[in-house]
């Protein structure tokens, strides 16, 4: 079946094929190259015709994060577009953490005038000949899964479709479409497009039986099987079968850095991040979407044992250089893959009273592990500056099933009882700092029913460009309360300086140049500018009716709050 727009140019009918392919949002970052697109907007406004709604967002990582945020919550890509070179130069920070991510995304880019005659939208302006750069695309080559440039209209259904099917098929991730000023102008007379996509993102998909039933046999007859993960909850409905699974077994579960919520900390069979601790003691080592799952400097697995990767792609085959082993490669939709595992273990039989035995066991050192981090925060809960481990404890202790964290280098995330699936976000494995605010706002604009909480330390939130997102939260009805862990370095930084140099100058001395911030700044005045509740904390004991109050700004007063955590 056709559908037939009577569009009048290339713009129009672009805007045409995104809101009939369900796209909601186009997050916007314009320049002079929008112009087709602005125009093309205000037509079909007035003639009442679909479009996704844009989102204009005053910072190009914003807008990024905004998009990752939201598809994060609901697995539908949207459109970010940016300005030309400049532009997706800025945004180059968030492409990386959607690729490594694995977030489909239409990330697409105006294309400088390539005409200096006398055509719609050719070159009318002296910046549009030092901006041209010869190869557009190359910036953003390596972290996107297609790049293309449109140009001819007659091209659109096909460029269009295409880049949303490659997206979205497994391992996911973003694409990048070039847009010239003059095709978006191009007059066309009216679209003839398909009721659906002529191209079609790949399926769920499973690894041959024989590959699963050497799995489970592995897994049923092992004395000390473990699962480590890190991304295993990126879709909510993997954490189910991973609990049936771990609970057949007596499988105790690491995380090696949540990203998401993987399982459930309240469970026996949750074993904290620790995993090197236990690594030369298993015979059966399951790897479930981690790219990193140990650390190969400091541990090994045992030899003669059995590891098993699971996930779309369980080599990451998009790192140049990652040498963990891999002995039965699973390739596979994660919950499809642990549901047929379930299935497999469940027909071959367990040893019931092993399996007992070492569900106790593991249930014993969980409830020494979760008194002991407890112990921990309420043992720093006078300490000032304040200590993450209280503050954070004391934030988890006002979450509800209705809340969404999101993390970035904010929290100390062991003091955080994460255990329903779909609630708790992490800061991307890549690392490019600024991706929590927006992807808050992402986060609420998906699911405007849940609270959501930006925990964000204080350079992941000058990174993501703060103003940025209070703009964008206060004009769009977006209320977020974000926290900013305000400890006047950056950690990180220290922290890797402290282990390559243990006994260099910089730890004998204190002195880690271009490591510093400054605790002063009144990060909360800026959320204040914006309408939001701003709140200063240097008291250990105001914490918990910090939190309250900010809560209150966001629930029942409809605002975005901040709070400015100074910590040690």
């Amino acid at each position: 079946m056709y559908n037939h727009a009577p569009v009048e140019s290339v713009a129009e009918a672009y805007l045409e094929l995104l809101a009939a392919r369900g796209i909601d949002y186009f997050f916007g970052n314009g320049g002079t190259d929008f112009a087709p697109i602005i125009e093309a907007y205000a037509k079909r406004q007035v003639q009442e015709l679909p479009v996704p709604r844009p989102i204009p967002v005053p910072h190009e990582v914003t807008a990024v994060s905004m998009a990752h945020g939201y598809t994060m919550i609901t697995g539908r890509p949207q459109v970010v577009m940016v300005h030309t070179v400049p532009g997706t130069a800025n945004a180059i920070g968030g492409i990386v953490n959607a690729a490594r991510s694995n977030i489909p995304m239409l990330f697409s880019a105006g294309r400088t005038p390539i005409t200096e005659g006398e055509a719609r939208g050719s070159r009318d302006g002296s910046i549009h000949w030092a901006q041209e750069s010869f190869d557009q695309a190359a910036m953003v080559r390596e972290w996107v899964k297609w790049d293309y440039e449109l140009r001819h209209g007659s091209d659109l259904e096909g460029v269009v479709d295409r880049a949303f099917a490659i997206a979205e098929s497994q391992p996911a991730g973003p694409v990048y479409l070039t847009m010239p000023r003059e095709v978006l102008a191009e007059d066309i007379d009216g679209l003839s497009y398909r009721d659906a996509s002529r191209q079609q993102k790949s399926v769920d998909r499973l690894p041959i039986p024989e590959l699963i039933e050497q799995a489970g046999r592995l897994l049923a007859g092992a004395n000390n099987p473990i699962l480590v993960t890190r991304g295993g909850g990126k879709d909510p409905r993997t954490v189910a079968p991973l609990v049936e699974l771990a609970e057949l077994l007596g499988m105790a579960v690491f995380e090696s850095g949540a990203l998401y919520a993987n399982f459930p900390k309240d469970h026996a069979l949750y074993a904290g991040s620790d995993v090197g601790s236990m690594l030369a003691e298993s015979d059966a080592v399951v790897v479930l979407e981690a790219d990193v799952p140990w650390t190969p400097k400091r541990h090994q697995p045992a030899e003669g044992a059995q590891v098993i990767g699971i996930g779309e792609d369980p080599l990451f085959s998009a790192y140049p250089v990652r040498g963990f082993q891999v002995d039965l490669n699973l390739a596979g939709t994660p919950r499809l893959v642990i549901q047929a595992l379930v299935d497999a273990v469940r027909a071959i039989g367990v040893d019931a009273s092993a399996v007992q035995v070492r569900t106790g066991e593991w249930k014993t050192r969980n409830d020494e592990m979760r008194d002991r981090w407890r112990r921990q925060a309420m043992a720093a809960s006078d300490q000032a500056p304040i200590s993450k481990s209280w503050f954070t404890r004391c934030l988890s202790d006002v979450l509800d099933d209705d809340t969404i964290v999101l993390n970035e280098l904010g929290i100390d995330a062991v003091q955080i009882d994460i255990t329903r699936p779909g609630t708790f976000y992490g800061v991307p494995v890549s690392g490019g700092l600024g991706w929590g605010v927006g992807a808050a706002l992402g986060a609420r604009l998906a699911d405007g029913g849940k609270t959501v909480i930006c925990c964000v330390g204080d350079g992941s939130y000058i990174f993501g460009s703060g103003t940025a997102g209070h703009i964008v939260s206060e004009a769009q009805g977006l209320p977020i309360l974000t926290i900013v862990w305000n400890n006047g370095i950056w950690n990180a930084v220290q922290n890797a300086t402290r282990t390559t140099y243990a006994d260099g100058f910089a730890v004998q001395t204190d002195n880690f140049a271009v490591t510093t911030l400054s605790q002063s700044f009144q990060y909360e005045l800026i959320c204040q500018a914006a309408g939001g509740y701003g709140e200063r904390v240097e008291d250990p004991a105001e914490v918990p009716a910090a939190l309250q109050r900010a809560l209150n700004a966001v629930r029942n007063e409809n605002r975005q709050a901040l709070l400015n955590i100074i910590g040690q």
